[in-house]
């Protein structure tokens, strides 16, 4: 059958509904739009146009438009170099460059300090290609440097020589390719990758991610199989080579759990298993020949063991830091000090610990936010990265005996930060657990119930959503709005049960926590219903996708971006049955209860008032295919009775998260926020 949808002054094109019936578990699954997820199809690309011929219709007449792309060109568009990485075998250094008129950042590469720039690798020349990996050699001759076409992750990875700029002809095996670690003699490096079709059963190439030697000079077919598995093709594997040149560290794990081997390069035929019980996460280091070791099995918010090199036994390992209040998100070793990366209340903490465990200080960040911290143990440079709300990103050096922070280098952004705060407020979400949330609003804030606030969140993969700088959500507060961002439990903020009580049979807990932050915020007068967008990203986007079919009279407007919405068949594309281990699987009877009892797909009910949404795919999301966006936007578009438009775009050459210009980023984040701007009554200011 067809039907014509008609509301307000515009048509939603016609579309077939084509019934398939599916049994699962003994309950009868109804999906009248299946036939939306072969994309390629003629008859679903006439319909995906007709959408954005709508969509376009709508956002391109609004006057936030204009304002949003003259106010992105003029804070994304500037002349800019990033903080350098340097190598530990010489002197030469690499650093990537932009410039005001380029659509993407350019690697480079002096042989000093203070040498003249070489260009290297110009992504500005490559049409839809892309840099997406680079990977110097330890003394900086070779760059292992990896492309992509159009954000589709599809990474193939070729070898430069730095000095004369030739690209060397050594491929390698599989696609997907990863991970380069070089070893110091420059004589090959080890990768990883998945199969080619034919390689495996049809439909796994995304799997089955092996780890291979390639030595330099020598064709693919010599590459060497050095770490896989023969049974679970979703494992990932991955390998490292220490500082020191002198070990392998190989991973094999999937999401929250992995176990560890170790493997003496000079004795490449033996590998000695470090943790094998696959009861948790597990992340080490070696220096000065111990083993340093970050777990956080029997311990939920992480701590750090010590062992030497060769007694790496679980009974010879030694506590080097005890698990606190706080949680450790990891430990880097550096300058001769251990530094462990803490989350207090979802920010960033720094605590400096000698090689003994014993502690020196804090390093004192410039307010709340988030940061990272990175070099090399065997050199003096420290670097920190820091960034808040209100503090955009900010590289420093830090000087580990003055205990100060020394900046190197600020983005030349102009925007005026100085008006606005932020506040972490605990509210209660349904079950009485109490949740964490940041505002970031003007200063002069009246609580009146009528500031436009724009509320998102992600709760799930142990993803911690700490103080970050956004010009985004700059200009939002510029035009007058508030933005509210709760932790989520799903989150990495507060720890393993954190996570957990956010995963699999517990994913409700993310959604009501969300719930609850948009009741509080409206019942303590920061907004109100009609002054309230939602949005969220990828899993971000099955939480909002998720709220708004159980709570749809509590927001005006909805942005979904690159989400999963049909939990019942989401593992069945790409390599996102890899997220079965957050989810669950309908394939299993007892998941599928619950993963159908709150896929947003499956809940949409006829005859609903659903506020204004606007979907967002992306043509080569291997993650998240945008048959989800697709197929909701259709559902709801049949279900919706309130009249409020809801959009639909497909993203033409773009990933999961990237593989535009600076141009098309503009163009389409314009999109977005003018039409949530419009929505909740935000005008660009005077």
């Amino acid at each position: 059958m067809t039907c014509t949808l008609k509301y307000q002054s515009f048509n939603y094109p016609t579309i077939e509904k084509m019934a398939v019936v599916d049994t699962l578990h003994g309950t009868v699954i109804f999906d009248n739009y299946r036939w939306l997820e072969s994309s390629e199809e003629p008859r679903v690309q006439t319909w995906l146009q007709k959408q954005e011929n709508i969509t376009r219709s709508i956002i391109n007449k609004l006057r936030q438009r204009k304002w949003l792309v003259e106010r992105y060109t003029s804070l994304w568009r500037y002349d800019d170099e990033r903080t350098p990485q340097k190598v530990l075998g010489s002197d030469r250094i690499f650093f990537w460059t932009t410039k005001k008129e380029w659509e993407r950042w350019a690697y480079y590469y002096r042989d000093h300090e203070s040498a003249p720039a070489v260009l290297l690798l110009n992504p500005n020349e490559w049409g839809r290609r892309t840099l997406n990996l680079v990977q110097p050699s330890r003394d900086g001759k070779y760059l292992a440097f990896g492309t992509a076409e159009a954000g589709n992750e599809q990474i193939i990875i070729k070898v430069m020589e730095v000095a004369s700029q030739k690209i060397l002809s050594d491929s390698l095996r599989g696609w997907r390719q990863s991970g380069v670690a070089w070893l110091p003699d420059n004589s090959g490096f080890y990768y990883s990758s998945c199969p080619l079709k034919g390689e495996v059963p049809e439909g796994e190439e995304n799997y089955w991610r092996k780890v291979y030697f390639h030595k330099l000079g020598s064709p693919l077919s010599q590459d060497i199989e050095v770490f896989s598995h023969d049974s679970v093709k979703e494992y990932y594997h991955a390998v490292f080579v220490t500082e020191d040149g002198k070990y392998l560290l190989l991973y094999r794990g999937i999401f929250n759990k992995n176990e560890v081997f170790l493997q003496k390069i000079q004795n490449n035929n033996q590998m000695i298993p470090v943790t094998t019980t696959f009861d948790g996460q597990y992340d080490i280091n070696i220096i000065e020949d111990k083993l340093i070791i970050w777990t956080d099995v029997q311990a939920p918010k992480g701590m750090v063991y010590i062992t030497d090199v060769d007694k790496p036994n679980r009974e010879e390992w030694k506590v080097l830091i005890p698990e606190a209040d706080d949680n450790l998100l990891y430990i880097a070793g550096i300058a001769g000090h251990l530094f462990a990366v803490y989350t207090h209340n979802a920010h960033t903490v720094i605590k400096i610990y000698s090689i003994d465990g014993e502690y020196l200080k804090e390093i004192p960040l410039p307010t709340l936010g988030s940061a990272r911290i990175w070099g090399y143990w065997s050199t003096s440079d420290i670097w920190v990265q820091f960034s808040s709300f209100t503090y955009p990103r900010t590289t420093f050096q830090y000087d580990i005996d003055k205990d100060e922070l020394e900046i190197f280098h600020q983005p030349p952004i102009e925007i005026d930060v100085s008006n606005y705060t932020t506040e972490q407020v605990l509210y209660e979400s349904k079950d009485g657990t109490r949740v964490s949330m940041f505002l970031i609003h003007r200063k002069d804030i009246v609580r009146d119930g009528t500031n436009p606030t724009y509320l998102t969140g992600y709760g799930g993969f142990n993803v911690p959503m700490k103080p970050y700088f956004s010009t985004t959500y700059a200009l939002w507060l510029e035009s007058g709005g508030m933005v509210a961002i709760p932790n989520l439990r799903g989150g990495g903020e507060y720890g393993k049960e954190w996570h957990e009580a956010g995963m699999l049979d517990k994913k409700q807990n993310v959604f009501d926590d969300f719930i609850a932050a948009a009741e509080w915020l409206i019942e303590n007068k920061y907004t109100e219903r009609d002054k309230l967008a939602i949005g969220g990203g990828s899993n971000g986007g099955l939480l909002v996708g998720a709220v708004v079919v159980q709570r749809p009279e509590l927001f005006k407007i909805v942005y979904c971006a690159v989400p999963l919405l049909d939990m019942l068949r989401y593992h069945k594309f790409g390599y996102a049955n890899i997220w079965a281990e957050e989810y669950g699987s309908a394939e299993d009877p007892e998941q599928f209860k619950y993963l159908h009892e709150y896929s947003p797909y499956h809940n949409v009910i006829d005859g609903t008032d659903y506020p204004a949404m606007l979907f967002v795919g992306s043509e080569n999301d291997a993650r998240c295919y945008p048959l989800h966006a697709m197929k909701m936007a259709a559902r709801m578009q049949e279900a919706n009775h309130s009249g409020e438009p809801i959009l639909l775009l497909v993203r033409k050459k773009s990933g999961h998260g990237g593989g535009t210009t600076i141009t098309e980023s503009i163009e389409q984040q314009a999109e977005v926020w003018a039409f949530l701007m419009d929505k909740v009554g935000l005008t660009p200011p005077k």
